[in-house]
């Protein structure tokens, strides 16, 4: 008790004294809220008071998925699948959904003859680019969209590193180029890393190495070893291999015989994306850098031109803030500027001289290139298919295959007056696509990569069936790898993200688990195939390539049902 009292009066009076300098502290905030400021009338008339309203505000967005319907995806429920399939947990529902879609929707038709999940094929691959030298065969029709190094934080980029490696995950490096962290897992050949810049440990190196590993963990041994050995802003582009316990990054001024004839195995699928910034394949005047190019593309399996890409139909955008010395290394900008990317692809000003530059690619690296775009008219898509084919009628090569993205926004960042006012939905967009292909014989020549709001396996089956040949996934993953959905993601102002997963903020960063979220996002991929072949047996399919627009239903609204479904797009569409 002695002690007791002494303690309980000593926090009686240290209360006292708070309150009163809290209180003193609201009067001081009054009088500069009625009588100093004049940037804000309702702080004039509500002095204190009136800050709850930017508080509020301030907290709509991080708080809104927590005590609102989900009013972006069909369904809370199908968000919850996503985070459930990341920690591989049991993913069944009990009673019913949370929240009823009564909107339009697909319907999957299932078979009065299912077969067990053990029948269904084993077999997911999609082959793109069948007559280059190099194909590209994707394990899965499951492909991680666009998302750049730089508006991804380099954690994020290299836990989708991980999962590409360990769960056959193909990733797009989107606009911003390839970089190291693309290159997380790779594990060199000794004997041929004549096209790495190697920098060489030292006893010092590995003792505070060794000290930070004990005491503290493996992100503060590695942050220590690289300030001792490079000392540089750019140190970070530097990977670290924990087999030789050297630090090495690409040496892009190597000759091209020094580089790898294959694509190394230690690396997951990567696709390049091009886009109208030329980032990480140009020049110092910002032209396209042939040899560059070639060099990147020993590393990745096919390549991708964006002309377009949900909302942002303008070119791509980086705030500043998010542009570090590393990003500026890996574009070939300067560091600390917004870098904004010109709206139109340098080397499209016409359709024929898209082709002719996708011939060009095709040709200066012997794999599969294709473009993105996306979708508002029909007449459109004709004149395009007219194109490729008087190519192929001419004997000149004609894309491996077209990305089509949805209009209803995007991972990246984009005006809001574009936002689901320029182009189609996904599933509007595909059909046209891929009856349009048909009609001019060339679909058999070119696979279809669609994406927009595809989020569980039922949406990757329903995708599939309306004739893409592969899914693209941005959303989903970026769930999957520790993504709340704060919707602070640009950079501009005020906005950072708070898991440090599109950030460039190094205190944010630090908090973000590599490993982890890279072993979450792999979970998600294999669950997302797994309950694919769920699916399928449930619709009498053996294989992905035996899915068609016959395998569903339409229901609108109204309560009107389609089971023809080329009877409802023809409707609908005036095609």
């Amino acid at each position: 008790m002695e002690i007791l009292q002494p303690t309980w009066e000593f926090f009686v009076y240290s209360f006292e004294f708070i309150v009163l300098i809290a209180i003193f502290g609201l009067i001081v905030l009054f009088i500069y809220d009625k009588y100093v400021q004049r940037k804000q009338s309702l702080l004039i008339n509500y002095p204190v008071i009136g800050r709850m309203r930017y508080l509020f505000e301030a907290l709509r967005e991080p708080l809104r998925q927590y005590f609102a319907d989900e009013n972006f995806y069909e369904s809370k429920d199908k968000v919850d699948w996503v985070y459930k399939a990341a920690k591989n947990l049991p993913n069944y529902q009990s009673f019913s959904v949370n929240q009823p879609f009564d909107g339009d929707r697909f319907i999957i038709k299932h078979s009065s003859s299912v077969l067990n999940e053990d029948q269904v094929d084993e077999d997911t691959e999609v082959v793109f680019g069948k007559d280059r030298k190099y194909p590209f065969v994707s394990k899965t029709p499951i492909i991680r969209s666009a998302m750049s190094d730089g508006s991804l934080s380099p954690e994020a980029i290299r836990a989708f590193s991980i999962a590409g490696a360990n769960s056959d995950l193909t990733v797009n490096t989107g606009e911003g180029s390839l970089t190291s962290n693309h290159l997380f897992t790779l594990k060199p050949d000794q004997k041929n890393i004549e096209y790495l810049e190697v920098v060489e440990s030292t006893p010092f190196a590995e003792f505070a190495f060794a000290i930070g590993d004990t005491i503290f963990n493996r992100k503060i041994a590695l942050k220590w070893y690289r300030n001792i050995l490079l000392n540089k802003k750019t140190q970070n582009t530097y990977i670290y291999d924990s087999e030789s316990h050297a630090l090495y990054r690409v040496n892009w001024d190597a000759k091209i015989e020094d580089f790898p004839e294959e694509v190394p195995d230690s690396i997951g699928n990567i696709i390049f994306q091009m886009s109208s910034g030329l980032y990480g394949v140009r020049d110092k005047n910002g032209k396209f850098d042939e040899l560059k190019y070639q060099k990147v593309m020993k590393f990745c399996r096919m390549t991708e031109i964006k002309i377009a890409q949900g909302a942002k139909q303008t070119g791509g955008k980086l705030a500043g803030a998010k542009v570090t010395a590393d990003i500026a290394y890996y574009r070939g900008v300067p560091e600390g500027e917004n870098v904004f990317s010109p709206n139109r692809f340098p080397y499209a000003d016409t359709t024929e001289d898209l082709l002719d530059f996708v011939e060009k690619l095709q040709k200066l690296s012997d794999k599969p290139v294709g473009f993105k775009i996306v979708i508002s008219d029909v007449v459109a898509v004709e004149e395009l298919a007219e194109a490729m084919v008087k190519r192929k009628k001419e004997g000149k090569s004609i894309p491996d295959f077209i990305s089509v993205d949805s209009g209803e926004g995007g991972s990246a960042t984009a005006p809001l007056e574009l936002m689901e006012s320029v182009g189609l939905s996904t599933n509007n967009a595909l059909y046209i696509l891929d009856t349009v292909l048909k009609q001019y014989e060339i679909r058999q020549d070119i696979k279809i990569i669609a994406s927009g709001k595809i989020l569980t396996p039922d949406d990757v089956i329903i995708t599939l069936c309306m004739g893409a040949d592969a899914v693209g996934m941005a959303r989903g993953f970026m769930m999957s790898g520790g993504c709340i959905r704060a919707r602070m993601c640009s950079g501009f102002g005020s906005h950072v993200c708070p898991v440090g997963f599109a950030t460039q903020d190094e205190k944010k960063r630090a908090s973000y688990l590599v490993v982890k979220q890279g072993e979450k996002i792999g979970n998600y991929h294999n669950n997302l195939i797994k309950s694919m072949k769920v699916v399928l047996a449930v619709m009498g399919k053996k294989s992905i390539k035996d899915l068609d627009k016959s395998c569903l239903t339409f229901k609108n609204r109204n309560g009107e049902v389609f089971f023809d479904i080329d009877l409802y797009f023809r409707q609908k569409l005036h095609l």
